[in-house]
């Protein structure tokens, strides 16, 4: 009988065992849950940072070429040539 009481309460460690191992893995994981979704958010905010800078440098660019800086002279033509064509269509449209 006392092997069976032994079984018994070794069983019954073992369980209390496996269930504070399991409620601190929980714990675990819901840090690490947190954690992610912070870091999912600084990520997003840095993405949305990356594309301000990058409409920044786009305008910075467009107004170097307007203003005919050395580096952008041929954006600069393509530019003044693309909108002289959509003054020549306005005008043609406005004409007919």
């Amino acid at each position: 009988m006392s092997t069976l009481s032994e079984i018994t309460d070794s069983l019954e460690n073992r369980i209390k065992k496996l269930v504070q191992s399991h409620l601190k893995t929980k714990q675990e994981n819901a840090l690490l849950e947190e954690e992610i979704a912070a870091l999912r958010l600084q990520k997003e905010e840095f993405h949305n940072e990356i594309e301000s800078w990058r409409n920044k440098h786009d305008t910075l660019k467009f107004a170097n070429s307007i203003l005919g800086s050395d580096d952008y002279k041929r954006d600069t033509k393509l530019k003044i040539n693309a909108l002289i064509r959509e003054i020549d269509q306005c005008i043609t449209e406005l004409s007919e």
